[in-house]
């Protein structure tokens, strides 16, 4: 396993639009950890950390998002694994 931890914003129209929920979903098939909230800006922020290649698979679908999403840009931080998630989560 090659354990990663990645923070990523995601900008555009992102909020309304079942955003945080299918983020939610795609990271527990992957069984990613982490978690995902709106942010007051706009934006979506989410920690993601699990296998490598799955944590991608995540952040590949982010660029896109949910059907009504309008992602302009996402913003990805590399930081180092910590393994202190359980599960994922939605945060309100």
């Amino acid at each position: 396993m090659n354990p990663v931890r990645v923070h990523i914003f995601v900008s555009g129209r992102v909020q309304g639009v079942f955003f945080r929920t299918e983020t939610q979903k795609k990271a527990e098939r992957l069984e990613i950890t982490g978690f995902v909230r709106n942010l007051p800006d706009g934006r979506v922020e989410a920690i993601l950390e699990g296998e490598k290649e799955k944590v991608e698979k995540v952040i590949e679908w982010a660029r896109k998002g949910p059907f009504f999403a309008k992602v302009k840009n996402v913003e990805i931080i590399n930081g180092n694994y910590k393994g202190e998630f359980k599960e994922f989560n939605i945060i309100y």
